[in-house]
């Protein structure tokens, strides 16, 4: 493209763009401290790691994994449960995980290490895609990162052997692809082990990662409920949240994210005269593609120096492609 060669755009290519210059663009040249030129080595990786993961891309994986409702999920919460409930009191999502059930050999008997390992990379795109924004709808603001609490009750140095290569791939995954959306990372009931799990964990982390993590001992409660309601952390954890109606916390997925699937099912029936066939099968309209948090850039395109100007360094809504029903 000529540089004199003006460029038109349509109403939703213009939206399209902004997105990306407040949002994904503005996360990625955060990790990479606002160096242009890393920030788009970062985005192509990006990039091309959504077009190949599990050889058939991110958003295919995502139509085929619920993480709200997948086979084996029940096995898997037994060994290492993982999922989003409620929010804190910035309304930042809860990303709770508990380890202290570890036992892979077990869990392999009900699901393979590749679904198990899909399930955990379906969870981490969730956030930009489901999780974030509906966090930020619910609060009328921006919300750009999760609260992550990470229990490691029971949690010893033989289950870390087992986890050791998942862990750091996830931490790999989460860092390189999706920046910039931990806000806080609290590990509770830290086990005496943990100086030494911890000097295997600290050298993958980047600094900035490794800045948002405070370790707590078994006294942790009240330092979590100076961050988070007692009505929206579980009991295990220290509140007064128990999901009764859904199985338990670790089950239900509550939170805005979760309202607004149930509103679209609602919709959904109303539409197709409450056909639960139809409410199985039909999804909400794709949006585009550039939409899933990490646009892409064809030779040819305006160049990422262009989009990058007037960047103020906060992020945006990182807006979700194919919203579950």
């Amino acid at each position: 493209m000529a540089p004199d060669q003006a460029i038109s755009l349509t109403q939703q290519q213009t939206e399209i763009l902004e997105q990306f210059r407040r949002q994904s663009l503005s996360r990625f040249l955060r990790a990479r401290k606002f160096n242009l030129n890393e920030a788009k080595k970062m985005i192509a990786n990006a990039q091309h790691w959504r077009k190949t993961v599990g050889g058939v891309g991110i958003d295919e994986m995502y139509k085929r994994l619920d993480l709200f409702d997948y086979p084996g999920r029940d096995q898997v919460f037994k060994s290492w449960s993982m999922y989003f409930h409620k929010t804190d009191k910035l309304g930042r999502p809860l990303n709770i995980e508990f380890f202290g059930g570890c036992n892979l050999p077990e869990l392999y008997k009900h699901i393979t290490p590749e679904k198990h390992w899909e399930a955990i990379v379906v969870t981490t795109d969730a956030l930009t895609r489901e999780v974030l924004p509906a966090v930020s709808r619910a609060a009328g603001r921006h919300i750009d990162g999760a609260f992550a609490i990470v229990d490691l009750k029971g949690f010893g140095l033989s289950q870390f052997w087992q986890v050791k290569s998942l862990v750091r791939d996830a931490f790999q995954v989460s860092q390189d692809y999706y920046p910039e959306t931990m806000a806080k990372l609290a590990i509770v009931n830290a086990p005496s082990s943990f100086a030494f799990i911890w000097s295997f964990i600290k050298p993958w982390l980047a600094q900035e990662t490794a800045d948002k993590i405070d370790v707590l001992g078994p006294d942790y409660q009240q330092v979590l409920l100076e961050f988070i309601d007692a009505e929206n952390l579980p009991t295990a954890l220290g509140g007064k949240c128990v999901c009764e109606h859904a199985g338990g916390c670790e089950l239900s997925g509550a939170g805005p994210w979760m309202d607004e699937r149930l509103a679209r099912q609602a919709a959904i029936r109303e539409v197709t005269n409450g056909d639960a066939n139809q409410v199985i099968t039909k999804q909400s309209p794709p949006l585009p593609e550039t939409l899933s948090g990490v646009p892409e850039q064809s030779e040819g395109d305006e160049p990422f120096d262009e989009l990058a100007k007037d960047v103020d360094g906060s992020a945006h809504l990182d807006s979700e492609v194919h919203p579950r029903v």
